[in-house]
């Protein structure tokens, strides 16, 4: 109720929500090219995989399209140097595990822990959104849920096998988020989104996405603490 009312104050037009508007904008197109990108890779580590992971990598590329479009609605430049710098380490510790042929470190950063953080963004951001913006993030949203499933149902399948890599990637990849959501937690609020939110709706989505894998109650507490370390 609280982000509902803050919409109706918002003023989508204003130079402050605009240059704001640019680089939470950047982030959503450049975190979709990411995740196109990651899904292609993926394809090539899990060969039986190969289709279903192009079907997700091409949707991936429609929603950057519909968020260029977002943009172009409110007549925002999107600011891409920005984003591309906001995603480089996670980017980069994709890289290096994707290039060492570690799948399971791979689809615990896309997967779950890209898929819970968008997630997460776009329910917080739909209720503050313009109109034409919330039609299309609520489409998104939809499709992210089958991506996140896509990486708890391998993983799930090869639970025993992967606990131990995802431990490691866990601890490695989660602080990374609370470092992003600091660095534009300012932005976010000009756009109506809390950080408190942000940050209560992916955990919670975290820990429902290792709860499904076959992760116990105790262990989802412990991995999510290396992310709670500074946020």
């Amino acid at each position: 109720m609280v982000q509902m009312a803050a919409s109706l104050e918002l003023n989508f037009a204003s130079d402050t929500y605009k240059d704001a508007y640019s680089r939470i904008n950047a982030i959503v197109i450049e975190g979709e090219q990411e995740a196109h990108e990651n899904y292609i890779t993926l394809g090539g580590l899990l060969p039986d995989s190969q289709d279903d992971l192009a079907k997700l990598s091409r949707m991936e590329m429609r929603h950057k399209k519909g968020f260029e479009a977002c943009a172009r609605n409110l007549s925002v430049t999107p600011d891409m140097p920005f984003a591309k710098e906001f995603f480089a380490q996670l980017h980069e510790n994709f890289q290096v595990a994707s290039a060492a042929g570690n799948t399971v470190t791979c689809l615990l950063i896309q997967s779950l822990i890209i898929e819970c953080f968008a997630i997460a963004a776009y329910n917080i951001y739909i209720p503050v959104a313009d109109a034409f913006a919330r039609k299309i993030t609520e489409g998104v949203v939809k499709e992210e849920y089958m991506h996140l499933n896509f990486g708890e149902v391998w993983l799930q399948s090869n639970f025993e096998a992967s606990k131990a890599e995802l431990q490691t990637a866990n601890r490695q990849n989660l602080p990374l988020i609370w470092k992003m959501l600091n660095n534009v937690s300012k932005d976010a609020k000009v756009l109506g989104m809390e950080k408190d939110a942000l940050i209560e709706d992916f955990m919670i989505a975290y820990g429902e996405a290792l709860s499904n894998i076959g992760f116990n109650t105790g262990e989802i507490m412990r991995m999510s603490a290396y992310g709670l370390i500074g946020a």
